[in-house]
């Protein structure tokens, strides 16, 4: 989900603390993202109604998505898997990655007359 609304790298989504979410101005605070640089992205209606019912029923403390391990968080592969699962469960034929989801986002905003900057800015792209 976070990785189409809000464009984000699987690395920057598996890497997210609770802390991270800021409810109030819709903002993810992407910290240490691709060149060590903290950027903030957007939070859609739909993706923290979606982050609401995960908190109830999961409860993360810090990591927003725990892994197996005390205090680690989930390692791409497996948010990879569970895609991958997903679409197969699902009966999607096309090879989706969590890449593409990205792509997606980027895609979609552009089409719908966003600018190319602030796409770029979006996504943490130097240019």
């Amino acid at each position: 989900m976070l990785t189409y609304s809000a464009g984000l790298r699987v690395s920057e989504v598996v890497r997210l603390k609770v802390e991270d979410i800021d409810e109030e101005r819709h903002m993810i605070h992407i910290r240490g993202a691709k060149g060590q640089k903290d950027r903030y992205t957007l939070l859609s209606n739909v993706a923290l109604q979606a982050l609401h019912q995960y908190w109830e029923t999961c409860h993360p403390k810090s990591w927003l998505f725990p892994g197996s391990k005390t205090d680690s968080h989930l390692t791409t592969r497996t948010v990879e898997k569970v895609l991958e699962d997903a679409c197969q469960k699902a009966g999607i034929p096309k090879h989706i990655t969590v890449h593409s989801l990205r792509h997606s986002f980027a895609t979609h905003l552009l089409e719908g007359g966003t600018d190319l900057r602030y796409i770029q800015e979006l996504l943490g792209h130097k240019s």
